[in-house]
């Protein structure tokens, strides 16, 4: 039994880092109806961008606070991703908005590539330590001999405030009224006065600053950062979104939530049946299991798509 607690905590954590990564992926889709595979690389970029915040403020005010230190280098890598979002959108999506679904596709694909040669060059292509900036003692989780660390619980709640603000952006602010509009139909959105240029750039900016955060969490919670770290979460991620039903929000964060408890339960009993020989590589198998199940037996997924079909 507290096998299985443990692993539901591990998957807890890893499902909610998926799920913040899945919401830029399934933002821009129900806007555009395209996937954006440079995603992945945004959250690494953010996380590299916080490491060298970090080192800077070590550097500059050596007594910071951990917690005031990371808080601050997230902001700044939420800024940098947001930045960076709407640039990839103004420069490589905008051009080919009306072009066939396999050229932004392609795209997608060559600026994941050069932002990934970009971070090698700037940051080097060795894994660099993400300092400990929150607490890691192990936590006895109601005295089952499962344990959770005080770094993997802010990550969960700091997911769970992050995605609840999104849902409240969307559908109680005139942001999110646009986007939703926007979504039905940019034409009929734009006659009643929305800007879909402004509400396509604002949606890759919101997903660029949600990358981040997830790529300073995933850093936090490995304890490195590095050039790869974003394409294999990337993957995974979609999977999640797919899962959940991509361009649905909330199916979003139910997919990425599964996905993470598939990954931990599935490794951690086959890890356990094998003596911890193959857990640790099957966990990246299951999530592509789970990917080509859905999509041959349910496309939409669990909840369905909200977008409209456009004319």
């Amino acid at each position: 039994m507290d096998i299985f607690i443990q692993q539901v905590m591990n998957g807890l954590v890893l499902g909610s880092i998926y799920a913040l990564i899945a919401l830029g992926y399934t933002m821009v889709y129900g806007i555009l109806g395209i996937i954006n595979f440079a995603h992945g690389e945004v959250l690494m970029v953010g996380a590299l961008s916080a490491l060298s915040t970090i080192a800077g403020l070590k550097a500059l005010a050596p007594g910071m606070p951990d917690w005031l230190t990371l808080v601050i280098a997230t902001l700044v890598g939420m800024t940098i991703c947001g930045a960076l979002s709407y640039s990839i959108e103004r420069i490589a999506y905008r051009p080919l908005r009306n072009a066939p679904r396999l050229a932004p596709l392609i795209t997608a694909i060559g600026v994941s590539i050069i932002l990934q040669t970009l971070a090698m060059i700037i940051w080097s292509r060795n894994p660099l330590i993400f300092p400990e900036l929150l607490p890691s003692d192990p936590i006895d989780v109601f005295n089952t001999g499962a344990t959770i660390t005080g770094k993997e619980i802010v990550i969960i709640i700091m997911a769970i405030l992050v995605m609840i603000g999104l849902l409240i952006l969307v559908n109680r602010t005139k942001l999110g009224r646009a986007m939703r509009a926007t979504a039905e139909n940019p034409k009929v959105a734009g006659l009643m006065g929305v800007n879909p240029n402004f509400v396509i750039s604002a949606t890759f900016v919101i997903g660029g600053a949600l990358a981040a955060v997830a790529g300073v969490m995933m850093a936090t919670n490995y304890g490195n950062a590095h050039f790869y770290m974003g394409f294999i979460p990337g993957l995974k991620a979609f999977t999640a979104a797919v899962l959940g039903g991509i361009g649905n929000l909330k199916g979003a964060m139910v997919g990425g939530i599964l996905l993470g408890l598939i990954e931990a339960l599935g490794a951690g009993y086959i890890g356990d049946l094998t003596n911890d020989i193959f857990g640790s590589n099957y966990q990246d198998v299951f999530a592509f299991i789970v990917l080509i199940t859905v999509l041959v037996f349910r496309p939409s997924g669990i909840m369905g798509e909200r977008v409209a079909d456009r004319a």
